[in-house]
């Protein structure tokens, strides 16, 4: 059994990993959008289509980015409590059964 001082600490392990995957959440964004857009600027350089492809990959960068993003949060941020989707099937713990009459 855990005593109190080392379940603090798992759970203040816990809370540095999530702040540490969170941190990484602004990085990823930021790489995502200029390298969309560094690729972006040097097709329309070789290829002389003036800001077409920069624009193009700027938006791809964003999606990308935004993409990251949500995996993410539902890769390491899962609730740990199940949602009830519908008691109709299960019986209510603490209400009695109704009577029949």
């Amino acid at each position: 059994m855990l005593e109190k001082g080392e379940l603090m600490d798992e759970e203040t392990k816990k809370l540095a990993v999530q702040m540490a995957y969170a941190s990484s959440v602004g990085i990823a964004m930021v790489l995502a959008i200029f390298g969309g857009l560094l690729f972006g600027a040097f097709l329309d350089r070789k290829l002389g289509t003036g800001y077409y492809f920069t624009f193009l990959f700027l938006i791809i960068g964003a999606v990308a980015g935004f993409r990251n993003l949500y995996l993410l949060i539902k890769k390491n941020f899962v609730d740990e409590k199940p949602v009830i989707k519908s008691i109709k099937r299960e019986p209510h713990e603490k209400r009695p059964p109704p009577k029949k009459t």
